[in-house]
């Protein structure tokens, strides 16, 4: 697990310019508390389940009035899951299912979040969605990580069909997230996870950003940049699939 040390030692020692709430750093709301994953048989679903000492999904960004820049909270569950479990071709890096909240753009076109009539509705990228993701090693962020670059002219490269056509391995699988309390918890059909039910995780708080190109030419267009939290301490993926 050297590369997700890796991130623990970079976001601790690089400092570069972002968005970033600074409060968020010493916000009980980030502090993650415990994580699980249970697989209910009977409804063949898995229950992903942060916990944090404070209120759960209660801090989110504040707009930036742009993609470029724009801000982005996770509370993320790095996984031993491969991409091709998740609808993509078989590639290298660590797939995770993030659960966001980000005011400045919407990148779940297939689903309307506010309930407005329109899914397409900017606005709505603040309420907590999931995304699966794929992470790559990436020193040019002070996390250590970024969100795996994907060629979208590429026809061989498979993707789900929940793919927002963003140029990055991101799924917008429309999952149901609820947040109650101090916890934020994400239920996802088996089947969408090629029945996979037995694998390992851990749970993070992170902040990330985007990086659209426009000034920035050289950056992730979706990085780490602040990891708050991480629930084992030490990124080693040590949960199990807990069955019921």
């Amino acid at each position: 697990m050297s590369l997700l040390l890796g991130l623990l030692f970079v976001s601790c020692t690089a400092q570069i310019k972002t968005n970033e709430d600074p409060g968020f750093r010493s916000s009980d709301d980030l502090k993650i508390t415990s994580v699980k994953v249970t697989y209910d048989s009977d409804l063949e679903h898995h229950i992903f389940d942060i916990r944090v000492k404070g209120k759960a999904g209660e801090s989110t960004p504040k707009a930036v009035g742009s993609v470029d820049g724009a801000p982005v909270l996770g509370y993320v569950f790095p996984t031993s899951l491969k991409s091709s479990d998740i609808g993509f071709s078989q590639v290298e890096g660590i797939v995770a299912m993030a659960l966001t909240s980000h005011p400045d753009f919407d990148d779940t076109p297939l689903w309307d979040e506010d309930m407005d009539g329109d899914p397409t509705n900017t606005a709505e990228g603040v309420i907590w969605h999931p995304h699966w993701v794929v992470l790559v090693q990436d020193e040019r962020v002070p996390g250590g990580l970024s969100v795996k670059s994907l060629d979208v002219d590429n026809k061989d490269l498979k993707r789900p069909t929940t793919f927002p056509g963003m140029p990055i391995y991101l799924d917008s699988p429309g999952f149901n997230v609820v947040t109650k309390g101090n916890s934020i918890k994400v239920v996802i059909p088996t089947f969408r996870m090629k029945n996979v039910t037995e694998f390992s995780f851990d749970g993070v708080a992170a902040y990330m950003q985007v990086n659209t190109g426009w000034k920035e030419k050289n950056m992730p267009m979706l990085g780490v940049y602040a990891v708050y939290s991480v629930a084992s301490g030490d990124l080693s993926l040590p949960y199990k699939v807990e069955k019921k």
